[in-house]
C-alpha cells in the first residue's frame, strides 16, 4: 500500500510515521510512505527517513500540479495538514486549512486515490451539553466564535460534497481531543502560549489555587494513540466518522491533582473568555478567545465506535498526556530534524 500523509512533519504527522515504519518493521515492503510539507525535514533521521518527500504548499494555487503529482499513483492519502499560526492572519489559515483541503481532495479525486482519511476535530462539533457524551451523529457544523471550529467544520462540509460526488472512494475522518506528547511541548507552547511564558514554567509545575470555570470539561489524547487509529482506519480500509480520546474526560478536579492545586476557585467562563481576549489584544500571548468558546462549547465524546469498529483502545490516559506535554513544554522538547517540532532554543 502506498501512503501519502501531508502535514507529515507535525505533530501527528510524525506520529504516523512512527507507527508506519513499525507496521514496516513488521511486514517489510508492504508499505511505500510519501510525504507532504512545506518544510523539508532532515530526511536523514528517524522517522523522516525512507520517506519520499515533496516540499509543496497545499492551500497555493501555483503548487496545485504538484500537489496533484505527489499523489499519482497513491492507494491512501492521511490528509494531516493544518495551520494554527498566525492567529491573527484569518485568510492565510483559510487558504492552508479550508482551501488546503479542497485542493488535497481535488488532486486526489484526479489521481484515481481510493481511500482518503482525514483529520477533523472534536473542534468541528456544534456546541453540546458537558453532562453527556456525544457519538458521531451530533452535527460537525462547527462553533461561530472560534475560527479554529468554523474552518474545522467547512472541512467537514468539503468531505461530505467529495464522499457524494465519489461514492467509490472511502472517505473517512478522524475526530480526536487535544492530542499531545512530550516531543511537542516546545511547538504547543510556542503556538499558544507564546515565546516567553513556556519558559518560565517549572519541570514541576504547583499552583496554590487554580482558577477554572466548573463547566471547563474537556478530553485529550496522546499522539501515538491517534497514529494507531489512523493506521486501523488504513489497515481496515474503514470510512465514516471516529471520535478519538483517552480516558477520563478532564475536569478542573483532574486538572487541579495534575497541577498539584490545593484548591480551585470557580471562575465565570465569561471571564475567562475575556482574560484570554484582553492578552490576546495586549499581545502577551497569541492565542484568542475564540478558543475559549470552543472548549466551553466542544462535546464530550462518545468513543466507542473507534472501540467497536477499529479495536482500537488507547495506552496513554488523557491525564498521562497532558503530563507529558507538560513537561516537555518547560523542557522545550521537540524533534530536532522537524521544522515544525524544533526544539527550544
Amino acid at each position: 500500500m502506498r501512503i501519502a500523509i501531508t502535514g507529515a512533519s507535525g505533530n501527528v504527522g510524525t506520529a504516523v510515521l512512527r507507527n508506519l515504519h513499525r507496521q514496516l518493521e513488521s511486514k517489510p515492503g508492504s508499505l511505500e510512505l510519501v510525504g507532504i510539507s512545506r518544510r523539508l525535514p532532515d530526511t536523514s533521521r528517524a522517522p523522516y527517513r525512507g520517506v519520499e518527500w515533496h516540499t509543496l504548499d497545499i492551500g497555493a494555487d501555483a503548487d496545485f500540479q504538484r500537489l496533484r503529482t505527489a499523489l499519482t499513483g497513491v492507494d491512501a492519502v492521511v490528509h494531516l495538514a493544518w495551520q494554527l499560526q498566525p492567529n491573527r492572519d484569518l485568510e492565510q489559515l483559510f487558504r492552508t486549512n479550508v482551501t488546503g483541503t479542497a485542493n488535497v481532495l481535488e488532486a486526489a479525486g484526479q489521481s484515481g486515490v481510493g481511500h482518503i482519511v482525514c483529520a477533523s476535530s472534536v473542534g468541528a462539533y456544534s456546541r453540546a451539553p458537558k453532562d453527556r457524551r456525544t457519538d458521531e451523529s451530533w452535527p460537525a457544523t462547527g462553533i461561530p466564535g472560534s475560527h479554529y471550529s468554523r474552518h474545522k467544520a467547512e472541512q467537514e462540509t468539503l468531505l461530505d460534497r467529495f464522499a457524494a460526488d465519489h461514492p467509490d472512494v472511502r472517505v473517512a475522518r478522524l475526530r480526536p481531543g487535544l492530542t499531545f506528547q512530550r516531543n511537542a511541548g516546545s511547538e504547543i507552547g510556542r503556538y499558544f502560549l507564546g515565546p516567553l511564558i513556556p519558559r518560565l514554567l517549572p519541570r514541576r509545575l504547583k499552583i496554590p489555587i487554580l482558577p477554572a470555570p466548573d463547566d471547563l470539561i474537556f478530553q485529550a489524547v496522546h499522539a501515538d494513540d491517534v497514529a494507531e487509529a489512523y493506521w486501523r482506519v488504513l489497515d481496515r480500509r474503514e470510512s465514516g466518522a471516529f471520535n478519538i480520546a483517552a480516558e477520563p474526560a478532564v475536569t478542573p478536579q483532574e486538572l487541579a491533582r495534575l497541577l498539584h492545586a490545593r484548591r480551585i476557585l470557580p471562575i465565570p467562563m465569561a471571564l475567562l473568555r475575556g482574560l484570554a481576549g484582553l492578552t490576546w489584544k495586549l499581545r502577551i500571548q497569541p492565542t484568542d478567545a475564540g478558543w475559549i468558546d470552543m472548549a466551553a462549547g466542544a462535546p464530550v465524546m462518545d468513543t466507542g465506535r473507534a472501540r467497536r469498529l477499529l479495536g482500537w483502545e488507547p495506552k496513554v490516559s488523557s491525564v498521562d498526556a497532558i503530563a507529558q506535554l507538560l513537561d516537555g513544554m518547560a523542557a522545550g522538547e521537540g524533534v530536532a530534524p522537524s521544522p515544525v517540532l524544533k526544539p527550544r532554543d
